[in-house]
């Protein structure tokens, strides 16, 4: 594992960078995808295909928000009454 810090990112950070919010967390984080599949128990084309936006199993975006020790909701995004569109 990198000798980077695990604190808390700032949400600022992985949303400037315009990356997916897995991939930003990752990388500010100081993991390989290799890395993080060995700490979450994903495999690493599991990891590849939800960065690619392949794959959304909320349970296995539990298990990486909880190998980044992240909160899973930055992860795992629920649509609120808002942001669904209303059919008439």
């Amino acid at each position: 594992m990198p000798n980077t810090a695990r604190n808390a990112v700032s949400n600022n950070i992985i949303a400037a960078s315009g990356l997916n919010p897995l991939k930003a967390a990752r990388e500010t984080r100081g993991y390989t995808i290799e890395e993080l599949s060995l700490t979450c128990g994903l495999a690493v084309g599991e990891i590849i295909d939800i960065e690619d936006g392949k794959d959304a199993d909320p349970a296995k975006l539990r298990r990486i928000a909880s190998a980044l020790q992240m909160p899973e909701e930055e992860l795992i995004t629920v649509p609120t009454e808002e942001n669904r569109s209303i059919k008439q």
